[in-house]
């Protein structure tokens, strides 16, 4: 089951759930639903941070630039300037 695709229909269980009075049941729900809103917030971080590193070795891979553009890349992602 892709849960991340699911998020409504938890949703829909949740709040289903309190109706039937299981709110055990439905608060455990939302705490999946938080926790997947918390993950998809760190993964977005981390794939925006590697997105040129990827690129970079990507294009290097298929000749389009040098080793020296995924160094650069890289000296980026950790922060560093490209010319220290």
């Amino acid at each position: 089951m892709e849960i991340n695709s699911h998020r409504e229909q938890l949703a829909q269980m949740r709040d289903r759930l309190t109706e039937l009075g299981y709110k055990d049941a439905a608060k455990e729900t939302e705490s999946v639903i938080l926790l997947l809103e918390a993950f998809e917030v760190r993964l977005k971080a981390r794939l925006e941070r590697l997105q040129k590193v990827w690129q970079a070795v990507e294009w290097c891979d298929s000749g389009d630039c040098g080793k020296e553009d995924v160094e650069e890349a890289i000296n980026n992602y950790r922060g560093e300037s490209a010319s220290g």
